[in-house]
């Protein structure tokens, strides 16, 4: 065997006869140690080493303005730690420490009795034996700026580890308008159901917390710190949502729906007020009555969670439905029987005192009385028929007209808990409980059940000419500013009904305001329109009328009639005080909200600066005016107003004469009292103290008399001046 070869065999038996047996112990005791006894491990590394979860910021929720809505502001609370500091460092601060924190912490102790507590902390942390408390609460819920100042306490300024001082941050959600839009802001609160737009985006607004490891400082403690040299995952904060709100319309219609609640007292209410041609949720409130019945708050969001009987808000739809199918025409005659008739042994009786002298009137003027008689009499001729030989096909037309309306359909509502609309399946007894006095009631808004923002939806498509929007609460969702993702206005559908019924609808809902149920709501200030509803609840039909635990007011339209902007509903559930009827309880807030809100559309007003420019003369021009050149010279320019004359004075005087304004001079002695009348406050009191004289004044304006005659000699005198 050569050399070559022998060196050969001595290295394969090295490498397979002593480092492999080597290798196959460390995979075995690797295998022992990660698997057979990992779990005995972890448990051990978890008690000295543990991952910390980082709250991520939560986002904001703003207004279509960029008011904030909701927002996360951040808090701390202060703990110490007595075991932190040195020996040298903790005597050596523990006077001037005692001193700030008695001071700007904690007033109950005096400075003494706050060093003694500072040395009780740290002798009894350092007995043998007994577990040390390197915990220690100072203060809780600090702000930012509290915290920066006790960080620049004696000791506590040394740092956290060498100061003792534990910061631990919170946050805390904030309504900068308070309760303003309270119920569809929401909230996310531990073990209880997420609520509005904070819980529908919670993901979103939630970001993606981070995990720092913590290394366990002391095993007498429960102290931790962070291993900076381990990688810490970030949190990634949450995403912002913008609203469709506007704070104005909602402060509009929050304030007017309390200002009904207070004087009716019913037991809930809502009020929604709608783009017509985007669909976009402007205003939202909820009202609901407290349990000790002493005030009303947002408690439930009614307006998309309640679904209740709309009563004879729901004419509309069946008159469309008569109107588009060609069975009447406005000016038809319908007979209403004074009010009152019999349908299959249960009689109907109409709410409103109109009908009650009338036999008979046209389809229009049924639809402005609200008549329930006629308008059941008109739908229960044309779609309820039994004695056809066959089942009714005029109900399931009546029910298809009704979905084409969509009102059979969820809005689709960013937020949670949306009712569905009740629509009979016409003919199912054993499900739907139909029978024969279905169709008669239903056309009067009964045996059906919307919430008060589907039926909104519908009379706001009636507004937008036929094109149904799908309402929306969300613009976008932005990061830093930027947007993630932008939310457009919807399409649910082109055309719900031919123009020619959509028009006809729109003169019956013009009708109800200038001639029928609201006329006593009319303003000749602009045009509205809508339909009142006064609907019966708890209650009990028979041969011999109803039995009625209370009453539903509503009324629901859009303004101005023209040119519809804003659609509107309010709905208040059984009112205690007052009349119960929709155009006296309901009516009253929709107008006060349509009144401020149509004072605040600048888009809708005609300029006061169109056309040509108005002919000024001498009673409509600033006249006998005093004051700086340079001033008067500057808002004579603002408001292309010329002005004739060149005075060399500082001081001038303006006067209008004709139509024409001229400067003259003002001089003003240095010796004397000078002539202040027509100067404003400002320059008058600046022109005399000036020269030594004490002013007092009384009144608003420009300076109408002195007390001083001009010309006087000046002795420092105290001169009064009447503003006027």
């Amino acid at each position: 065997m050569d050399i070559k070869n022998e060196l050969l065999y001595r290295i394969y038996f090295l490498l397979f006869g002593v480092f492999t047996p080597i290798a196959i112990l460390l995979m075995y005791r690797t295998f022992e140690v990660a698997i057979l006894q990992g779990e005995k491990w972890r448990e051990e590394g978890g008690v000295h080493v543990k991952e910390h979860r980082i709250e991520a910021e939560r986002g904001n929720i703003y207004a279509r303005d960029g008011s904030l809505l909701a927002t996360s502001v951040p808090y701390f609370d202060l703990y110490f730690d007595p075991l932190a500091p040195s020996d040298e460092d903790y005597y050596e601060n523990l006077d001037t420490l005692a001193y700030c924190l008695a001071t700007h912490v904690d007033n109950s102790y005096t400075v003494g009795g706050m060093r003694q507590w500072l040395l009780t902390l740290r002798d009894t942390s350092n007995l043998k034996g007994r577990r040390p408390n390197r915990h220690i609460l100072l203060k809780k819920q600090v702000s930012f700026a509290e915290k920066r100042k006790i960080e620049s306490f004696p000791l506590f300024s040394l740092g956290r580890y060498r100061g003792g001082l534990i910061a631990e941050k919170q946050s805390e959600r904030k309504r900068p308008f308070g309760l303003l839009a309270r119920r569809t802001i929401g909230y996310v609160r531990d073990g209880q159901q997420p609520i509005g737009l904070e819980g529908k985006y919670d993901s979103i607004l939630g970001g993606e917390p981070g995990v720092q490891m913590m290394l366990k400082v002391d095993p007498r403690s429960d102290l931790w710190m962070p291993l900076e040299d381990l990688s810490v995952v970030e949190p990634r904060s949450g995403e912002d949502v913008v609203t469709t709100l506007d704070v104005n319309l909602q402060d509009i219609t929050e304030k007017a729906l309390l200002r009904g609640m207070q004087r009716h007292q019913p037991d809930w209410g809502t009020a929604i007020v709608m783009e017509v041609e985007t669909g976009a949720i402007r205003a939202i409130a909820n009202l609901g009555r407290d349990d000790a019945g002493q005030g009303y708050y947002e408690m439930y969001n009614y307006a998309i969670a309640m679904s209740t009987e709309p009563g004879s808000t729901f004419k509309l739809a069946s008159i469309m439905a008569l109107l588009e199918d060609g069975y009447v025409k406005l000016t038809d005659s319908v007979d209403i029987e004074h009010g009152k008739t019999v349908f299959y042994d249960t009689e109907m009786v109409d709410s409103s005192p109109m009908s009650a002298h009338l036999d008979s009137t046209t389809v229009q003027r049924a639809f402005e009385m609200s008549s329930n008689v006629g308008i059941a009499k008109l739908v229960d001729r044309y779609y309820n028929l039994p004695d056809r030989g066959k089942e009714n096909e005029g109900a399931r037309q009546f029910m298809a007209r009704l979905r084409d309306f969509h009102l059979h359909e969820p809005t689709g509502i960013e937020l949670e808990g949306e009712a569905t609309p009740y629509l009979k399946k016409a003919y199912d007894v054993e499900n739907d409980q139909w029978s024969l006095v279905t169709i008669p009631w239903m056309s009067t808004g009964y045996e059906v059940r919307l919430t008060p923002l589907q039926l909104l939806s519908f009379y706001n498509t009636v507004a937008n000419g036929g094109r149904m929007m799908k309402p929306y609460l969300v613009s976008a969702i932005e990061r830093n500013g930027e947007p993630v993702s932008v939310f457009r206005p919807t399409v649910v559908d082109k055309q719900i009904a031919s123009p020619k019924t959509i028009e006809r609808a729109r003169i019956l809902l013009e009708g109800v305001v200038e001639r029928g149920t609201a006329r006593k709501l009319k303003t000749n200030r602009y045009r509205f329109a809508g339909k009142t509803g006064t609907a019966q609840v708890n209650y009990r039909r028979g041969q011999r009328g109803t039995r009625v635990g209370g009453y539903q007011a509503s009324f629901v339209g859009y303004f101005p009639a023209d040119k519809p902007k804003y659609s509107c509903i309010v709905v208040v559930r059984n009112p205690r005080q007052g009349s119960f009827y929709g155009g006296d309880v309901a009516g009253p807030i929709f107008r006060e909200i349509s009144d401020q809100v149509f004072n605040s559309m600048i888009d809708i007003h005609e300029p006061l600066n169109q056309g040509p420019r108005p002919v000024l003369y001498e009673n409509n021009l600033p006249n006998f005016d005093v004051g700086h050149q340079a001033d008067v010279r500057l808002v004579l320019n603002y408001l292309e107003l010329p002005a004739y004359g060149d005075p060399a004075t500082e001081m001038i005087l303006l006067q209008a004469q004709g139509d024409s304004l001229f400067l003259e001079a003002r001089t003003l002695s240095e010796n004397k009292v000078p002539n202040v009348i027509g100067m404003g406050l400002r320059d008058a009191v600046f022109v005399l103290e000036n020269r030594g004289l004490k002013v007092s004044t009384t009144g608003v304006g420009r300076v109408k008399r002195q007390s001083i005659r001009p010309g006087t000699a000046i002795r420092g005198q105290t001169i009064k001046l009447t503003l006027g």
